[in-house]
């Protein structure tokens, strides 16, 4: 009869306790999924604030790249040569030059919205290494692209005022005959920005812009860059092939291995009673060779005191 009555109240409370039991473990499985929950959480979060941490340091590595390039453009290409005296301070041997460089146009500005008056390539007995744009005395001429102002400089029997310009894609322009420099040497200019005013000074005959374009010294005719047709560069990279250059027609061929970088050749003025046969069997050149240079035919009329190129 005790037993039975004390089963009676021993049975609820094991009951009970087996209730608290389940719900004791049932909320330490719930507390043990939560903390991980919330630690699932945090670690997401730590990746998250690392991948910030990473963006914000690709940013601020990028930025203090973009302010090397322009304090220094093109220095894998020239090194420390910021030579702020001579045209061509460079003077690289053809065969140290690259054999080609690809070279991005893509980001350009015309130095004036103009049409040619003067080509580039051989005219009479003197090279032209740029072309020759139509302005107006006063207008503004432009940086072709960003980069920093290597030199301004006025030379009384050549290019009159001229401003050179290191480009952050290795290229160097020059901008000759102008009146008023707008910009100073070592100051960093983006593409399109005012860096001087046209003009007619220096070896000049009337009103123009002298335009060069460069690689290390090395004159490029700024046709194969640009059509000034269209105002537009031709694709959005140019390829510098020293050697296609030096060969080229308009171009004077370099000579032996060790010349200086500059235009070589050799040239033949004509005399009375001179052909192509008799001048192409003097200096051992074929006809064919001399009438692709100077853009002539074979059977070409040659005028006493005209200038040939031979090689």
């Amino acid at each position: 009869m005790y037993f039975g009555r004390l089963k009676h109240c021993i049975l609820p409370l094991l009951i009970i306790c087996s209730l608290g039991n389940l719900s004791a473990q049932h909320n330490r499985n719930l507390s043990t999924q939560q903390h991980s929950k919330l630690h699932q959480d945090l670690i997401a979060g730590q990746q998250n604030i690392h991948k910030a941490i990473n963006l914000v340091d690709s940013i601020a590595l990028l930025e203090m790249l973009e302010e090397e390039e322009q304090e220094f453009p093109g220095a894998d290409i020239y090194g420390d040569n910021w030579d702020q005296t001579w045209v061509n301070p460079y003077k690289v041997p053809i065969e140290k030059l690259p054999e080609t460089e690809t070279i991005d146009v893509s980001e350009y500005c015309m130095p004036i919205i103009s049409h040619i008056t003067s080509n580039y390539g051989w005219r009479r007995r003197r090279m032209h290494r740029g072309v020759d744009l139509a302005l107006h005395i006063g207008d503004t001429v432009r940086a072709a692209f960003s980069g920093k102002v290597r030199l301004t400089r006025y030379e009384r029997r050549g290019y009159g005022y001229y401003v050179i310009i290191r480009h952050n894609n290795g290229l160097e322009t020059i901008y000759g005959h102008l009146s008023k420099f707008l910009v100073q040497p070592d100051q960093i200019v983006k593409v399109g920005d005012p860096i001087a005013l046209g003009g007619n000074t220096g070896r000049s005959t009337g009103p123009h812009l002298h335009f060069e374009t460069r690689y290390l010294g090395m004159d490029i005719n700024p046709n194969k860059i640009f059509d000034f047709v269209n105002q537009v560069p031709h694709t959005d990279t140019y390829t510098f092939n020293p050697k296609e250059l030096a060969s080229g027609l308009g171009y004077g061929k370099y000579k032996s291995k060790g010349t200086q970088n500059g235009a070589k050749y050799i040239s033949y003025r004509v005399r009375k009673g001179d052909s192509l046969s008799r001048i192409a069997s003097k200096y051992g050149v074929t006809i064919n060779q001399l009438c692709r240079l100077n853009g002539i035919k074979r059977n070409a009329i040659l005028r006493e005191g005209k200038v040939l190129r031979i090689r």
